[in-house]
């Protein structure tokens, strides 16, 4: 049992619901006219649904990029908290002459800090090195086009 309906129809007879292609007629070919011409020009494409509508998209603020901060460091203040409670054995610490007596999760985080110190105080003077030389090549482009403004143009 077949469900093609072609199949289901008589050897010399066309299916009911196409035509019979055998017998239909054939245009002659335009071999006179050259090939550009002979063939009309691209069709339209058919015309599709319109596109859906654009989903609404809230810009990110200010506001919420704080509020992502301020939940980070909530976070790292909360894990530092935990070092120092769990580092409280008193260590001794001798800087420059001084002697004293930590709590060795303070002492470490006393030390990291002074360590970011360092790399903010290098990070400082090479940000203002940029800008110095930043402003030398403004201050020479701006005298040469003073220098090209006072200049007439050569026709």
């Amino acid at each position: 049992m077949t469900t093609d309906p072609r199949a289901a129809a008589t050897p010399g007879e066309a299916p009911t619901d196409q035509p019979a292609l055998e017998n239909t007629p054939q245009a002659p070919p335009q071999s006179a006219a050259p090939p550009e011409q002979a063939q009309p020009g691209p069709e339209p494409p058919p015309q599709a649904a319109p596109p859906p509508p654009p989903q609404h998209r809230i810009k990110r603020t200010r506001t919420g990029g704080i509020w992502v901060a301020v939940g980070f460091f909530a976070v790292v203040l909360l894990l530092l908290l935990i070092f120092i409670l769990q580092n409280g054995t008193d260590v001794s610490v001798s800087y420059l002459g001084m002697h004293g007596h930590l709590p060795l999760g303070v002492a470490l985080l006393l030390a990291a800090v002074c360590g970011v110190l360092l790399v903010v105080l290098a990070g400082t003077a090479r940000i203002a090195q940029l800008r110095a030389t930043a402003r030398r090549h403004r201050r020479v482009d701006a005298k040469r086009v003073a220098a090209a403004a006072k200049e007439p143009a050569n026709l």
